[in-house]
């Protein structure tokens, strides 16, 4: 089975979280991701985050704090996501590469539907964020614990 690597953002602003919809037509066409992307040979993961953010919605972010991979087997290929906690520096979302993007509170992640492969990912981001958890200006969490996250400097 095929094995793809894809790099992940999960971009913040101002205690909001960054989601696009899927073109129609493709895999999963309708489903809400985080921005993100395969990364292509050679690319580091960071780099494959900043070109798909580029291509995808016209935005720059910092990465900040990486979470587990995750491993999940399609029918037709085996997916490793690699999420990455990033920080928004600008530029506003434009759908380029996707059909929609929205900011959203974290707490409101489960009204959209997601590809499974996210499932435990965003179980782990309602309980990381509660609703202003995230001190922008420090980087930092200012309050509880990042289970299963490691910090990228």
């Amino acid at each position: 089975m095929k094995r793809i690597d894809v790099a992940i953002a999960i971009v913040l602003r101002e205690s909001k979280l960054l989601i696009a919809r899927r073109k129609a037509g493709g895999p999963l066409g309708g489903y809400w991701e985080f921005p993100g992307g395969k990364r292509h040979r050679n690319e580091t993961l960071q780099a494959c985050l900043a070109r798909e953010l580029w291509e995808e919605l016209a935005i720059r972010a910092k990465p900040v704090l990486s979470f587990s991979s995750i491993t999940h087997s399609y029918s037709h290929e085996l997916v490793c996501l690699h999420p990455f906690l990033c920080i928004h520096q600008s530029g506003e979302p434009r759908a380029i590469g996707c059909e929609e993007a929205r900011w959203i509170d974290p707490s409101q992640l489960r009204q959209y539907q997601f590809p499974p492969a996210n499932a435990q990912l965003i179980d782990q981001l309602i309980q990381a964020l509660p609703p202003n958890s995230w001190n922008i200006d420090q980087g930092m969490p200012a309050g509880g614990t990042f289970e299963g996250l490691a910090y990228r400097s």
